[in-house]
């Protein structure tokens, strides 16, 4: 005898429903060009990234396209990594989309699009986990900012070398151990010495707001995504200090 299935909300897994409900992408725009670009940066897809940007470009600026659809995308992409429901390797193939656009308007622009500063990013001496800086260095990217990016496993004084020589607004550090996070205050004296005082973002797994603010120059990042937030506040002239007390409380 053939069952009745009809009623099936007794087998349902509501936990998993509201899980994919809440994974669900935001609209970015409401011009469905716009929008075509953004979700092949939110859904990470190389293979249609091209042609979305490609026709958008056919009535818009590419400063549009690139702001209103690429950026507008990664952002989301951002909201979806804060709150736990897109991984690295998601934002990687979004990040590396979104970088397929901004050549596609380059071009069309007839030159590099003008950067709004430099940010130096690196994972700490000893420390090989990068996952952090990874994020980081798609985000301020996508926001418009030069980014530095030095590597894992970076001398003290070559993360120091480099602020001599590329002079940026914004130093950040990743550190997933603890035995690897004192690099972090012995960066921030050498560069003081250098009469260098920008602000220093530190993150990771093992660093500590407490860690953090306990030595001059040091802002405790405590998300991948408030890079960009960052970087902006010092292009509208935040100390380092005042950037502390802004993000740090």
């Amino acid at each position: 005898m053939e069952k009745n299935h009809k009623n099936t909300s007794i087998f349902t897994r509501f936990d998993l429903t509201t899980e994919e409900e809440e994974q669900g992408a935001r609209k970015v725009s409401s011009d469905p060009l716009l929008q075509k670009v953004g979700s092949c940066v939110i859904e990470g897809d190389d293979d249609q990234i091209e042609q979305a940007v490609t026709e958008a470009l056919q009535n818009k600026s590419p400063l549009v396209v690139t702001n209103e659809g690429l950026i507008a995308g990664m952002t989301e992409v951002s909201r979806l990594w804060a709150e736990g429901s897109y991984f690295l390797p998601q934002v990687i193939l979004s990040s590396d989309a979104m970088v397929v656009g901004i050549k596609l308007c380059e071009q069309k622009l007839g030159h590099p699009m003008d950067k709004k500063a430099k940010v130096i990013t690196h994972t700490a001496e000893g420390d090989i986990h990068d996952i952090g800086q990874v994020i980081v260095n798609a985000l301020l990217s996508a926001n418009g900012f030069e980014v530095i990016n030095l590597g894992f496993d970076v001398p003290v004084d070559q993360v120091v070398s480099a602020c001599i020589t590329h002079q940026p607004i914004m130093l950040t550090g990743t550190a997933l151990m603890t035995t690897t996070m004192s690099a972090f205050p012995r960066i921030a004296e050498k560069l003081i010495q250098e009469n260098i005082h920008i602000p220093f973002v530190c993150g990771g797994g093992a660093v500590t707001e407490e860690y953090v603010t306990s030595f001059d120059l040091g802002i405790w990042g405590k998300e991948a995504s408030q890079a960009p937030g960052m970087a902006e506040d010092v292009l509208k002239g935040l100390s380092w200090l005042e950037l502390r007390q802004k993000w740090n409380g």
